[in-house]
């Protein structure tokens, strides 16, 4: 059997590109689903955190990816074998219907199989704390910013031209099926490996026209996303509670600030901050090293944004908003011979646990600057009970502050 296509039949490297395309689609997509329906499961309100599910997730989706990343090689290397290559005649030119049917099918699957797992990729690029690509090439793609906006513009992507691979491939196994019972002709046997007696096509001209059909459905599937909101991004909080905190009286009033975490996820760092707190501040800065004040923050933890992570940090092994829907952290403020701390408890779940937060502070009359940085353990506020371990989620929680407060007339 040739390597090459004839007119008549596809050559023996077009076949194994076929057959080896069949078994990576069929292999990546029930890998999806099921990591999907793990992690819809992990990002639900009443997991537990158990730390198999989250292990066979990781597992599923590491898989999928590298399939995925396969498949995207195969597709490329399949395309440019095929324009270099004779394209065999169709049986039926003079069914015209059918001939623009088939061609179109075969443009749009050409173009699917490319643009399903380089969505994907590129939404595994833009998202930190991940379920990793098994190769020795990175996790990162030229160009392409950790971004969770991205990654859900992608997402939304990859969903769509996964469903238009499926949707086509379905149509192509149809078609191939109405040609082997139906037509009974040669048309199947023509892409089943081996050597043949294959009859010679009618001689035929193809046309952009199927080209432009497949634009065409593009179009429309990338529209009909668009209008159901597949793009849309969710990087301000979960927004799944109606906690919201009430205005508190303060010596000095925020103007700004930011209330951020870290956390080390599937060894990548994923950050994120809280929308909505409050500081009730009572501050005199002394001519000497003492007392100066003291401060209550109140914070909205169903507020917090930390990407692709948020639902889950929701759940009753993480910070089980639904049961406490805030902290506290409640300290007296000292200046010290270099600088400032703020000496108190943190109340998070139903921990309450002393915490020291040294701070600096730039004072501008009556403006201040306050920056501070703390690392917490996890574990000793029963999050993320379940991981014992740091092989899924690290111990460490950086917190960051940074605000700009006024003194209160």
């Amino acid at each position: 059997m040739s390597s090459n296509n004839s007119f008549a039949s596809y050559g023996s490297i077009a076949k194994s590109f076929h057959w080896l395309t069949a078994l990576l689609i069929f292999s990546a997509f029930p890998l999806g689903y099921f990591a999907n329906e793990l992690a819809h499961e992990i990002t639900g309100p009443d997991f537990d955190g158990s730390k198999d599910v989250i292990e066979q997730a990781t597992l599923l989706f590491s898989i999928h990816k590298t399939v995925g990343v396969a498949m995207f090689f195969v597709g490329v290397l399949r395309i440019v074998w095929a324009v270099t290559q004779e394209k065999p005649g169709l049986l039926h030119p003079e069914n015209k219907p059918e001939a623009l049917a088939a061609e179109t099918v075969h443009w749009v699957l050409y173009a699917s199989l490319v643009l399903a797992p380089l969505s994907g990729w590129i939404h595994h690029a833009a998202t930190v704390g991940y379920a990793p690509i098994w190769w020795p090439l990175g996790q990162n793609l030229p160009f392409i910013p950790k971004s969770d906006g991205l990654a859900e513009i992608f997402a939304g992507l990859h969903w769509i031209f996964v469903w238009t691979l499926l949707a086509t491939v379905a149509l192509h196994i149809a078609g191939a099926l109405k040609h082997q019972i139906i037509d009974r002709d040669a048309t199947l046997q023509r892409m089943l490996p081996g050597r043949r007696n294959l009859p010679q096509p009618p001689a035929q001209s193809h046309s952009l026209m199927p080209a432009v059909v497949a634009l065409a459905v593009f179009a429309a599937v990338l529209t009909g996303g668009a209008t159901t909101g597949v793009f849309q991004t969710h990087t301000a909080g979960n927004g799944d509670s109606d906690t919201q905190l009430a205005e508190v009286l303060s010596g000095w009033t925020v103007t700004e600030g930011v209330l951020g975490i870290e956390v080390t996820q599937m060894g990548g760092q994923v950050a994120g901050s809280f929308a909505d707190w409050t500081a009730a501040i009572t501050f005199d800065d002394p001519a000497a090293p003492g007392p100066a004040g003291d401060v209550e923050v109140i914070i909205a933890i169903p507020s917090l944004s930390l990407g692709t992570v948020t639902a889950q940090a929701m759940g009753a092994d993480y910070f089980d908003s639904a049961t406490y829907p805030t902290a506290v952290f409640k300290a007296d403020i000292e200046k010290l011979e270099q600088g400032y701390q703020a000496v108190g408890t943190l109340t998070i779940r139903d921990k309450i646990l002393p915490i020291t937060l040294p701070f600096t502070l730039d004072l501008q009359d009556d403006a201040a600057k306050m920056k501070a940085e703390l690392t917490l353990n996890r574990l000793d506020f029963d999050i993320g009970r379940s991981l014992p371990d740091e092989s899924s989620l690290g111990f460490a929680v950086i917190v960051s502050i940074e605000l700009d407060a006024l003194r209160a007339k």
